[in-house]
């Protein structure tokens, strides 16, 4: 075979040498060649070897790898990519409650109670909107060993209207309040004596109309300013006027703003006599208020720096006097919101009236004596914070005090001919005394769901008194606990549980009738009120409730001589509505 391919090679090759000859010539023919095989191929196959899978290298004529050291250079590029949001699971979720902008309830219940409330708000437009609401409690008595009248009414009527535009938001309000009480609580040593008694008009109501307003500016240096007017009377010729007027506003200086308080409070009234006499007794007092503060942060650290200024014009007396007090507060968040601590120093001069006292004892006479409260300081330090996301704590101590702190005080027997029904030891005057309290108190709130929420709360007390034995009627302890359960869609309850701990007072020696130097201290017991409640939702319009007061059946004194109710039981209806 390599023959035949030598000889195939030289044909090709003559070929090749012509073609290049006829080239050269610039020749236009062709010249032809015949080629004769004089042996026919005949191929031949080689022997055949196999291939190693894994054939030996020599080392010495292999090379070898190069290290190659190489670095990468970052550049950055924008990137237009958008990923795609994600879509969170569909959950079957139960459609919510129904929000009503009304309601009705009433309940009917022991000592021929009764209780009923109805609240109405109307949305006029979207910036303006009407509501109101009216409130009645009263009970018809029954207290046992009580030998006097002992029901009570409190009723009350509420009306406001409200508009929210753009640069200021305003409201009017004004209301009536009525309030029947009795004095029965009578010294001891009269409970017997069955013509004083039949003889006795313990009945006193109070009147109450108000009506004031307050307007919010935005972005503007007067921040808000409100006014405020009430009459407050009685059926024993006592009436009381007072006028409240408040603004708020930002004043710069440099690049400082002060945060100003300024207020203007008239307080005039009059009783009809005193307790020791039948002369007319009256009061007036007008105050004048500025509260300069300014503010200042760093970090976690933020202080309220200023000062209270007053001017007490005593009109009835023709006396006037300036009050200066501090007013300087701080607070460090510590560790975020688990820890905070806070602390200050302030002053006021408090506004003692007539319908402040009623409120806080319906028991006084119609003859008190009305001052104001200069509040020195009141010096306090705590620390509040979040031990989780669902509890929260408060803790704090506090010293005050206080120049002319009204004390309630029983008021003594006159005699066996005293021309009014609350002349027996069975009301209540007012003393003023200077004292310093020193206080301690402590908070838990614990919110873990929506479904449950409980709080606790306790306060210590120690009192020192100037010219008073004691500080009368003031307890050394109060606790309160209270709970929230939505057991289900239907079920609710809930409770709450109030401690008082000891007061003091005086009263007359029984079947005594000139008690001044025959007084005697006595000590109220400390009592405890526990209430609860239940209730069962028909659906978003009906629910029914169920309340039981004074679960213990304690017929405490909060005052001297008057105990209260003892276990009461009350049912009733609410009904929600949009109209």
């Amino acid at each position: 075979m390599r023959k035949h391919i030598k000889i195939l090679t030289l044909i090709i090759f003559a070929l090749r040498i012509n073609i290049g000859f006829s080239q050269d010539k610039s020749s236009d023919t062709l010249t032809t060649g015949v080629i004769d095989v004089v042996k026919p191929y005949t191929p031949t196959i080689s022997d055949a070897f196999k291939v190693k899978e894994a054939p030996n290298l020599d080392e010495e004529t292999t090379d070898k790898k190069k290290e190659i050291k190489y670095s990468i250079f970052s550049i950055p590029v924008a990137s237009t990519f958008t990923p795609a949001k994600g879509k969170a699971a569909v959950v079957e979720k139960k459609a919510p409650s129904k929000l009503y902008d009304n309601y009705a309830s009433l309940g009917l219940g022991t000592y021929n109670t009764i209780l009923g409330e109805v609240y109405l708000n109307h949305a006029l437009n979207r910036y303006d909107n009407i509501g109101g609401y009216v409130r009645h409690h009263s009970s018809g008595g029954g207290i046992d060993e009580v030998v006097l009248d002992d029901d009570f009414i409190n009723s009350q009527l509420e009306v406001n209207y409200s508009s929210n535009q753009r640069d200021m938001t305003y409201n009017i309000d004004g209301g009536f309040q009525f309030q029947h009480y009795n004095w029965y609580g009578i010294n001891d040593g009269y409970k017997d004596d069955t013509t004083l008694i039949n003889g006795l008009d313990v009945g006193h109501s109070y009147f109450d109309a108000h009506v004031g307003g307050a307007l919010t500016f935005n972005d503007t240096y007067i921040n808000s300013g409100s006014v405020f007017f009430r009459h407050f009377s009685d059926n024993q010729g006592s009436g009381e006027n007072r006028f409240i007027a408040k603004v708020q506003l930002d004043i710069p200086i440099s690049n400082i703003e002060i945060y100003t308080g300024f207020k203007i409070d008239y307080l005039g009234g009059g009783f009809d006599r005193a307790y020791f006499s039948n002369s007319e007794l009256k009061y007036s007092n007008f105050q004048i208020g500025l509260s300069p503060t300014f503010q200042l942060q760093e970090d976690d650290l933020t202080v309220d720096i200023g000062l209270s200024l007053y001017y007490l014009n005593e009109i009835e007396f023709g006396k006037s006097k300036f009050y200066m007090y501090p007013n300087v507060s701080a607070r460090y968040r510590v560790v975020n919101d688990v820890l905070i601590a806070y602390g200050g120093i302030k002053g006021d001069l408090i506004q003692n009236s007539y319908h402040g006292f009623a409120n806080e004892n319906p028991f006084v006479s119609p003859s008190l004596f009305i001052t104001p409260t200069d509040q020195v300081y009141n010096a306090y330090l705590g620390l509040k914070g979040k031990v989780s996301s669902t509890m929260s704590y408060n803790v704090s101590g506090s010293y005050i005090a206080d120049k002319n702190k009204a004390l309630f005080k029983s008021n003594t027997i006159k005699n066996i001919s005293a021309q009014n029904s609350y002349e027996y030891g069975n009301s209540f005057g007012i003393s003023y005394d200077d004292i310093k309290t020193f206080s301690f108190a402590g908070e838990l709130n614990v919110d873990l769901n929506r479904n449950f929420k409980l709080g606790l709360k306790g306060e210590y007390f120690v009192y020192d008194t100037d010219v008073e034995a004691e500080a009368w009627n003031l307890p050394d302890l109060k606790a309160s606990v209270f709970f929230d359960y939505q057991i289900d869609e239907h079920w609710f309850t809930g409770a709450n549980l109030f401690f008082v701990g000891e007061r003091k007072d005086q009263v007359a020696l029984e079947g005594t009738l000139v008690p001044e130097d025959l007084m005697r201290t006595v000590t109220l017991d400390s009592f405890f009120d526990v209430n609860a409640h239940v209730g069962y939702r028909i659906n978003d319009e009906f629910s029914f409730f169920a309340k039981v007061n004074n679960i213990a059946n304690q017929q405490y004194q909060k005052w001297v001589n008057y105990p209260v109710q003892g276990v009461q039981f009350l049912a009733g209806v609410t009904y929600k509505f949009d109209f």
